[in-house]
């Protein structure tokens, strides 16, 4: 039998490391323009409304002996404001702040017209028939009472779905009435995310594995709405289907969403500074001073580029990356010009978009810089500068404030790094002011980071990559003030107008016509023999734009100009 003794549960305080205090900003949140529903505390999803609940009751902790200090803590939500209910706990690993959240809903009337009554079938939320037990340590023995953690799966009536599960520390049921199940066609399809929690280390036999979980429909256009709560199972295998869902958003209206006065209160309030390398060579610049400056249209087969007008009107517009165009910089004394880029003019491109359903907002920052510079390979202890590798005309990088739209609190920015990023809670970043974050872009490549260092692109335990070196200058651009709202779609037309060159979805830069496999093989070659596979399985993985044998294509082109950044 899978004995309570086999882990530290949570009477044995001594063990545990203090329980996490809550989070707050560094700075108050200031109040917010007037708008509909954004930071109003609830948000419309339809049938039902929703709230957002941080404040929390702590039930049982666990951690394996293995490893004491990433302690799991569980909790039920706290302070649940009248006619909401519950649909599931929440848990997080303690070596952290407490800054999470579900999610507590109630049923609104809706108005009474002959499509919504012939829509409505039954009530949108109802108690669960019953709890099925899915795990717990306890084996029965009564010095185990009290000790053990039981983790309950709520039984749906047919045509519902449960949204979470239960922990008690008790092995009676909870109450029926302490959770709600969601009609089925309110919910969305959920998939796991991050393993917190993993008892098959100490016990294959009865494993059991706690998740955090994320909806699989996310994006600009994604209706899945995060619940906050977690997945849990002693059985469950990847691709199997979940037994619990998300919510989904149907109103098409994006109550929560903030207004155009909003936007730029949120950006004056969060904007980051963005901290360029002392060394930086290839800084950025407008996207106007690059196209004023000499930067040139080229039509495939060509051989004569023509000017662009400074908004870029006179670029080809829409459509997909056909190949049929290319941007490229001046030539002769221009070009170096150009290619260095211009600080002062320099700003920010923004473009706000819903995120998870519309419970929050995602303002993705771009910048640009006419010139990204050739790379540094790190192979152990040498570092060797590479000539022509990483080189391109034209670099497009961004970072992403996510914004909690039941509060318009600060939740998360996504730091862009090549064809991978990273997201980092609000705990973790620096701060250069207020609540304005630090975003650090890393010599000649320009991606992004939270912290000042020198980051591998590569195998860390090999030491072999692609050098990423981060820290603070006098080159910085404040995107609080030196920004442009570019996109905004769920606005509606004419709210935002979209700049000309924002439409041109062929390449920022021409093809390069040299091979950057010869320059990398003059160094493979002359490594140690077993140093030579790893380097040329690392390098094999390498984006193509840092392969510098491609022009990157604007900001609309990326895929997650529509959908989610990449977590």
């Amino acid at each position: 039998m899978f004995l309570c003794k086999c882990f530290y549960w949570n009477q044995l305080k001594d063990l545990f490391p203090p329980e996490p205090e809550p989070f707050s900003l560094p700075a108050p949140i200031p109040q917010w323009p007037p708008g509909e529903g954004f930071a109003s505390g609830k948000i419309s999803i339809g049938e039902i409304e929703v709230s957002k609940i941080t404040r929390f009751e702590r039930i049982w902790a666990c951690s394996l002996p293995e490893d004491k200090k990433k302690t799991v803590t569980f909790y039920k939500p706290a302070g649940i404001p009248d006619g909401f209910r519950s649909m599931g706990h929440y848990c997080q690993l303690n070596g952290k702040p407490l800054h999470g959240y579900v999610l507590v809903v109630r049923e609104v009337d809706l108005p009474e017209t002959a499509g919504v009554q012939e829509h409505v079938k039954s009530a949108a939320l109802r108690e669960p028939l019953d709890y099925t037990l899915v795990w717990s340590p306890d084996d029965g023995n009564e010095e185990s009472y009290g000790s053990c953690g039981y983790f309950w799966l709520p039984d749906p009536p047919e045509g519902y779905r449960a949204m979470g599960f239960l922990v008690t520390n008790k092995p009676g049921k909870p109450e029926l009435d302490e959770v709600r199940c969601v009609r089925a066609d309110l919910t969305d399809t959920c998939e796991t995310h991050s393993l917190l929690f993993n008892t098959s280390i100490k016990s294959a036999s009865l494993p059991f594995q706690v998740w955090t979980m994320r909806p699989r429909h996310r994006g600009m256009m994604g209706t899945g709405v995060s619940v906050g709560t977690f997945f849990c199972s002693s059985h469950w295998s990847n691709g199997e289907e979940l037994q619990i869902g998300c919510l989904k958003n149907l109103n098409p209206k994006l109550s929560g969403m903030p207004n155009l006065y909003q936007i730029h209160s949120l950006i004056n309030h969060y904007g980051p500074t963005v901290f360029f390398h002392p060394e930086e060579v290839y800084l950025p610049s407008s996207v106007a001073w690059f196209l004023k400056n000499g930067a040139l249209l080229y039509k495939s087969g060509t051989d004569v580029g023509e000017a662009i007008d400074e908004s870029g009107s006179n670029l080809p517009a829409g459509g997909t990356n056909d190949k049929q165009f290319c941007i490229d910089l001046p030539s002769g004394d221009r070009r170096k010009n150009v290619m260095y880029g211009n600080l002062e003019s320099a700003k920010l491109y923004v473009h706000v978009k819903p995120a998870l359903g519309g419970t929050f907002t995602d303002i993705a920052m771009w910048v640009f810089c006419p010139f990204n510079g050739p790379a540094t390979l790190k192979v152990g202890p040498m570092d060797i500068a590479l000539s022509k590798i990483g080189q391109h005309v034209s670099d497009w990088e961004h970072f992403t404030l996510r914004i909690c739209n039941f509060t318009g609190e600060l939740c998360s920015i996504y730091f862009s790094q090549h064809s991978s990023g990273q997201w980092v809670d609000a705990y973790a970043l620096e701060y250069i002011s207020g609540n304005k974050a630090i975003i650090y872009s890393t010599k000649n490549g320009h991606a992004s980071f939270p912290h000042a260092g020198a980051y591998l692109q590569g195998s860390a335990k090999l030491g072999i990559g692609i050098r990423n070196d981060a820290a603070r200058s006098e080159f910085s651009v404040d995107s609080s003030r030196q920004y442009e709202v570019v996109a905004a779609e769920y606005l509606g037309d004419g709210v935002v107008t979209e700049p000309g060159w924002l439409q041109f979805m062929r390449e920022w830069g021409p093809k390069i016509v040299y091979n950057s496999r010869t320059e990398l093989d003059k160094f493979i070659n002359i490594l140690p023999v077993m140093l030579r596979y790893p380097v040329e399985n690392i390098f094999s993985k390498i984006p193509v734009e840092l392969s510098g044998e491609e022009g990157p294509t604007g900001p609309k082109e990326k895929n997650n100009w529509v959908g989610d950044e990449r977590w």
